[in-house]
């Protein structure tokens, strides 16, 4: 790592949208037929503009899994989830589709970049890490 720099030091967008292009550019994340029909959550009202939309989600779950060692699926949908409009009454939470983020962390398991917690849930692996790490080095460079 050049000067120590990790994906902590680096903005969450920039970050994100540049593992994202990495990991449509490795072409090794299996990305399901259904996606391009699929929603993000019962609470949206249409499905993504993007086309991209589930390489930037899985880069947004493996950042979140780099941060916390441990998050299941069930606080990944919470997180990632927003507010449900219901008309005339006030929004409510909502939690993102679950399914997806499933799929996204069993490709990513695949892939070697996370394993399981020995307390339950998911944590990124070495070789993740060192993935995650390396991506961040060339965001910094990019926007010094």
């Amino acid at each position: 790592m050049a000067g120590g720099i990790t994906v902590k030091d680096v903005r969450a967008q920039e970050f994100i949208k540049a593992y994202a292009a990495h990991l449509k550019r490795s072409g090794k994340l299996e990305v399901p037929s259904w996606t391009e029909y699929s929603k993000t959550g019962s609470f949206k009202e249409l499905s993504p503009y993007d086309a991209d939309w589930f390489y930037i989600r899985a880069a947004a779950v493996a950042r979140h899994l780099y941060l916390r060692n441990g998050v299941g699926v069930g606080a990944l949908a919470k997180r990632m989830g927003s507010a449900k409009r219901r008309g005339s009454r006030p929004n409510h939470h909502a939690d993102a589709s679950t399914n997806i983020i499933r799929k996204i962390i069993q490709g990513l398991e695949k892939l070697g970049i996370v394993e399981k917690h020995q307390d339950g849930g998911r944590k990124i692996s070495s070789a993740g890490q060192r993935d995650l790490d390396r991506i961040s080095v060339q965001v910094a460079k990019a926007s010094a």
